[in-house]
């Protein structure tokens, strides 16, 4: 598929998308349940409207926001493994909230309002320190390989951190397990509006830079060469991977291979620059946790799955089978040649 298809492309997963959000707010502890039909009952409205619907609406824009990131993140550091928490912000998400946790008594100071703060807040907080600490380590974001080794040092740092915490306070890792394993059973309408904004703000500096990101992918001598502002280019993009993957976590928990399965499936469905790249994935990203999420709350009914576990497993398993593919295929035709 050409760049000439990729607004089919687009229209069909905007509409996957939308379909499957629709399909969310059928999707019940006890089975399926037409929407429609359940508005017929008050309490059953309420269900759907303030439960089911903005769940099925937040999973798409964190996926959408994942998806983003890691588009942004493998076309900036020319590396088709990169994923949206290469900087180290889902580790220094998940120490904060094993640090607001341990501050404010589990579960019991987790639902207070101390100061507006909360699981959210705190995930938020230390994804962003997380991804500023990186930045000081590699002194900027002038080398790109010093930026992405800093970010995988932070990421275990940081990860031994929370598992020494959780190993000192069992009641932490207790109730860390729902963040840890990823959950879209808490969204709620405001934090849709602020994913919402937050996709928007994105996108829009991206897609400015979509423009650097081709020229990137020729190297950055050549970058250089044709006048693209790097070391702005890399301090906005970075500044969009990390505000994306902040809020998606901080609202949905660590949610596996959405970022980094996302860009890998437009690629695969369609060649194009990254001014319709960004959106694709986007719009895959989205697509995928909605449809991973209504998976997780059906598949073993009343119980619900983390839909970071399916994800994980569902993307792990398309990725091996990519490996596979492209190893079998790169073996016949040296076997040929």
């Amino acid at each position: 598929m050409t760049t000439a298809r990729a607004p089919i492309l687009a229209g069909g997963l905007l509409t996957l998308g939308w379909l499957v959000v629709l399909l969310g707010t059928s999707a019940g502890s006890q089975g399926w349940q037409a929407w429609w039909v359940a508005t017929a009952d008050p309490v059953a409205q309420q269900i759907v409207w303030d439960i089911r619907l903005p769940r099925s609406l937040g999973a798409w824009l964190g996926g959408a926001l994942l998806g983003l990131a890691g588009a942004v993140a493998q076309g900036l550091f020319r590396n088709p493994l990169a994923d949206p928490y290469l900087l180290g912000s889902a580790s220094g998400a998940s120490l904060g909230v094993g640090v607001f946790l341990s501050l404010f008594g589990g579960i019991a100071g987790a639902t207070s309002a101390w100061l507006g703060l909360g699981l959210t807040g705190a995930a938020f907080v230390g994804a962003v320190l997380a991804v500023v600490l990186t930045l000081v380590l590699a002194r900027g974001v002038q080398q790109t390989l010093r930026l992405l080794l800093a970010g995988v040092v932070v990421g275990v740092v940081l990860g031994a951190v929370t598992s020494l915490m959780s190993m000192l306070q069992p009641q932490v890792l207790q109730a860390m397990q729902g963040f840890m394993l990823g959950s879209t059973a808490f969204v709620s309408w405001t934090a849709c509006a602020t994913l919402a904004g937050v996709l928007a703000l994105c996108m829009a500096l991206a897609w400015v830079f979509a423009r650097v990101l081709d020229a990137l992918s020729l190297g950055e001598a050549t970058a250089q060469s044709l006048g693209v502002p790097l070391p702005l280019a890399r301090m906005v993009l970075v500044g969009v991977i990390s505000l994306a993957t902040g809020a998606a976590v901080a609202h949905i928990g660590l949610v596996a291979f959405v970022g980094l399965a996302a860009p890998h499936l437009v690629r695969s469905l369609v060649r194009c620059t990254h001014a319709w790249r960004l959106w694709l994935s986007a719009l895959m990203g989205g697509a995928l946790l909605v449809l991973a999420d209504v998976m997780a709350r059906v598949l073993l009914a009343p119980q619900e799955l983390p839909v970071g576990v399916l994800t994980a497993v569902l993307g792990g398993g398309y990725l091996l089978w990519r490996v596979y593919r492209d190893a079998d295929t790169g073996a016949r035709t040296g076997g040929g040649a």
